[in-house]
This record gives C-alpha cells, sequence and structure tokens, in this order.
C-alpha cells in the first residue's frame, strides 16, 4: 500500500525541496562533503605544481603548519558547539516569546545552516590536510592546501561574527513578522500564477443516482498538496472529480479524501492514483498554504496579550502585518471551484477559503482578546477600516461585508468592557465609523475619492 499512494516524482522533488530549506542538517552536510572534494582537489594541485614557489600562497614548515591546522580544527568544532547551543536558544525564545509555530522560520534560515555547514566543513578540511603534512619538522608544507586552510577559516570567523549579528536581529519581533509575512506574500504570488493557468468550469451538481467512487485519505495529516493538473490527469476523461478537503486542513485516515462520478470500472488503481496526488504530511507547511501565515501571526499577536507576555505593541505590530497580508489576499484573484481539464475532466473545490473566512481567520481571536487592550483595539479597528478603503477602491466591495462584521463585533464587544471610560469609548467609535482624526491615510483617500468623482461629474456636464 505504500508503493501505492507514492506521489508523482514532480509531487515529492517539490517537497523535498521544501523540507531541505526547512532541514539544519542537509545544507551543512552536503557543505561538508564540498570540503572533503575540496580536500582531495587541493592536495591533487600542490602533487602537480610540486616544490616550487607559488604566488599568492600561504608558505610555512611542516611543524608550523601542523600546529596551525590542529588549532583551527580544535576551535572550530569547539566554536560549532557554541553555535549549536545559540540556535537551539533562539528556537526556544521564539517558541516561549512568540508562538511554536514560528520555530520553523527560524530553522529555514540559511545564513545559519551556512554558518553550521562552514564550521564543520574547516574541521573537517583541516583533519584532512593534516594527514599530507610532512612528517620532517623543518620540510615545507603544501602550499595549495594550507592556503585554502587559511582563507577557510578568514571566512568562517567573519560569518560566525555576521551571524550573531544576524541572530541577534532576527529575533526581533519586526524581523519575525516580516518573514511570515514576506513568506506568506510569495505562496500568494505562486497561487496565483497556478490560478492564471487554470480553466474555470461551471460547477454541476451530483447527479442523483450517480454511482460514485470515495478515495478515503491514506493516513492522518495536513493536506499541503493538491494539484489540479494532477488531480484531473489521474481520472479518466469525461469523470468529475471532488476534492472533499483543502489545502491546509487536517484529515483524519479514513475521511473521504476525493470523490469521483461516475465511478470508473477499475477503481483500485483509480483510487491509487488520486492518493498519490493529495500530499499529506505530518506538520502544517507553507508550501501552498497561505492560511498558515495568517494562522502564525494570529498566534504571535495572541501570545503577546497574554497574561504572561502582556505586550501589546507586539499585538499592534501583527494587527499592522495582517493587515498588510489581507489587502493582498483579498485583491488576488481566487481559485475557481470548479477547473476543467482534456477530455472532459471536471475537477471541483468547493471547500476553499473565501474572502470573508481569510478575514474571520484574520482578526476573530486577537479580536476577542483585544478588547482588555484599548491600543491594540484602536490598531484592529484602523486596519479594518484600512481594508474597508482599500476593497472599495479596488472595486471588490464583496469583502466589505466580512470587514464591516468585524469592526461591529469589535464595537459591541468594546462596548461592554468594564472600566472603560466614555472618552475612550468613544474615541474608538469614531475610529470604527471612519471619522478617526489620527487617520490621515482614510482621510486623504476621502478627499481624492471626492476629487475624482468631482472630475467626472464636471467632464459629464
Amino acid at each position: 500500500m505504500s508503493g501505492a499512494v507514492r506521489p508523482p516524482l514532480p509531487m515529492r522533488a517539490a517537497a523535498a525541496a521544501y523540507r531541505f530549506r526547512e532541514s539544519l542538517f542537509a545544507l551543512p552536510a552536503l557543505i561538508v562533503i564540498a570540503s572533503i572534494v575540496l580536500a582531495e582537489a587541493a592536495g591533487a594541485a600542490d602533487r602537480a605544481a610540486g616544490a616550487g614557489a607559488l604566488p599568492f600562497t600561504v608558505t610555512m614548515r611542516s611543524s608550523t603548519a601542523t600546529w596551525l591546522l590542529s588549532t583551527v580544527a580544535g576551535a572550530t568544532i569547539t566554536t560549532a558547539g557554541v553555535v549549536f547551543s545559540l540556535t537551539v536558544v533562539s528556537l526556544q525564545l521564539a517558541s516561549s516569546q512568540f508562538s511554536p509555530r514560528v520555530m520553523r522560520s527560524f530553522i529555514r534560515d540559511r545564513l545559519s545552516q551556512v554558518v553550521i555547514g562552514l564550521l564543520i566543513a574547516t574541521f573537517v578540511y583541516c583533519v584532512l590536510i593534516l594527514r599530507r603534512v610532512d612528517g620532517d619538522a623543518a620540510g615545507p608544507a603544501p602550499r595549495i592546501s594550507l592556503t585554502v586552510a587559511v582563507v577557510l577559516t578568514v571566512v568562517t570567523v567573519l560569518l560566525i561574527v555576521a551571524h550573531l549579528d544576524h541572530l541577534a536581529h532576527s529575533l526581533q519581533v519586526g524581523e519575525v513578522v516580516e518573514r511570515i509575512g514576506s513568506e506568506g506574500r510569495q505562496v500568494l504570488a505562486a497561487a496565483a500564477r497556478t490560478t492564471t493557468a487554470e480553466r474555470p468550469a461551471a460547477a454541476p451538481e451530483l447527479p442523483a443516482g450517480q454511482p460514485v467512487l470515495v478515495v478515503p485519505a491514506p493516513r492522518d495529516g495536513w493536506i499541503t498538496q493538491a494539484p489540479s493538473d494532477r488531480l484531473l490527469a489521474a481520472v479518466e476523461p469525461g469523470t468529475t472529480v471532488r476534492l472533499d478537503t483543502r489545502i491546509g486542513a487536517y484529515v483524519h485516515a479514513g475521511e473521504p479524501l476525493v470523490t469521483v462520478w461516475p465511478a470508473p470500472e477499475d477503481r483500485r488503481t483509480t483510487t491509487r492514483r488520486l492518493s498519490a496526488t493529495v500530499l499529506i504530511s505530518a506538520t502544517r507547511t507553507m508550501q501552498s498554504d497561505i492560511d498558515f501565515a495568517l494562522r502564525q501571526l494570529v498566534d504571535i499577536g495572541l501570545r503577546a496579550l497574554s497574561a504572561a507576555i502582556n505586550d501589546p505593541n507586539t499585538a499592534v505590530e501583527v494587527a499592522l502585518r495582517i493587515g498588510s497580508l489581507l489587502r493582498r489576499v483579498l485583491l488576488t484573484a481566487a481559485p475557481a471551484d470548479a477547473v476543467t481539464g482534456p477530455g472532459g475532466r471536471l475537477l471541483l473545490r468547493p471547500w476553499q477559503l473565501s474572502g470573508a473566512e481569510y478575514v474571520a481567520h484574520g482578526f476573530d481571536q486577537l479580536r476577542h482578546a483585544a478588547p482588555a487592550q484599548p491600543q491594540v483595539a484602536a490598531a484592529l479597528l484602523r486596519v479594518l477600516r484600512m481594508l474597508v478603503d482599500h476593497v472599495e477602491t479596488a472595486g471588490r466591495p464583496e469583502h466589505v461585508p466580512a470587514l464591516r462584521r468585524q469592526v461591529d463585533l469589535l464595537l459591541g464587544a468594546l462596548r461592554t468592557v468594564p472600566g472603560l471610560v466614555p472618552a475612550d469609548l468613544a474615541r474608538l467609535e469614531a475610529i470604527g465609523t471612519g471619522d478617526d482624526p489620527a487617520d490621515h491615510s482614510h482621510r486623504w483617500a476621502t478627499a481624492r475619492t471626492r476629487a475624482l468623482n468631482g472630475h467626472r461629474t464636471a467632464g459629464a456636464v
């Protein structure tokens, strides 16, 4: 059965590339392998060059070279332990201060992976070169190999300093939420490109009495990939496929994964093909899941508003970042609920998230926690008002009801907060209704809209 649900090669390659980016082992291992190859290549170059003088190379006796290489090897492996400790501490701080789901952005940090790999690679290189140093203390050391060792040491030291500087900055909340938002924008852009390549179609109803094939989920986990072209290619021409889940959803083994009608003659083969085209992972990823970016940002905001952290300024920054991400999400064309493929094949995706659901996922939980912090409530109201103006200006008024509902619910909760003075409540209500005196951008946009409308009226007259 394990072979039956093996995903196609492109899907496995995409999943492997994503795991590679989030691995603290894969890239360092490749760098260590490269250092072994470099050591052999440098040794071959020394043998080819002979004992003659070479420009731009380090010249020293074998005894000095042995001491230098031994010192560098010992220092790098010790420093590697320190860097490992710093990485573990940063992961622990990120998990406790922000959210356990944020650790993935620290694990996938490319500079940390390169520094860890280069430290171990320098150690391995020096150990391999030591065996080529002549036992005669007064004899010359291999120049090319020794020069490469010195260059590796200098580069490693500089990268350690850069890593410490990068680590100090990466623990700042602004850097954390920016990385999450940036990855979310990349996922959204990739989804938009996929949507552009699809051919929308009308979504038909399941005919009454039509025999169907229900493909169950082969395992528990999170849906990380379900490419439409693969799903359509897995069935016979003239077949309708309904995806009974969505990217980012959690499924249990045995739950309906895909429904197909009319039922194919070879049910077993079709079941194997469809099970392989929906990739289920043990952990939730952002490979194709824009909603996971919102989940991480909301987690940081909720942790900041908890009694243990009590950092409303972080929650304010999270609200602003959520607004920045939703500005793009709400204006990006959503994938069609039904797409057609060659041979009359049809794919239905009824469980995709709508704009209203993205708005709810971005604001519901923060809205529940914000009334105790008027500063955070004011930030949420301003972000919601900004989004209302943004979607109206962009000609997407279908998102306005969901945004205004969040404003109304938040204002309703604020009216019930005990101890909130009338002046603060009046200010928050003014923000929610669009009469915020501090919202210069909204007043500018309103004035610009009025000016444009006046220009159109004058032109028509």
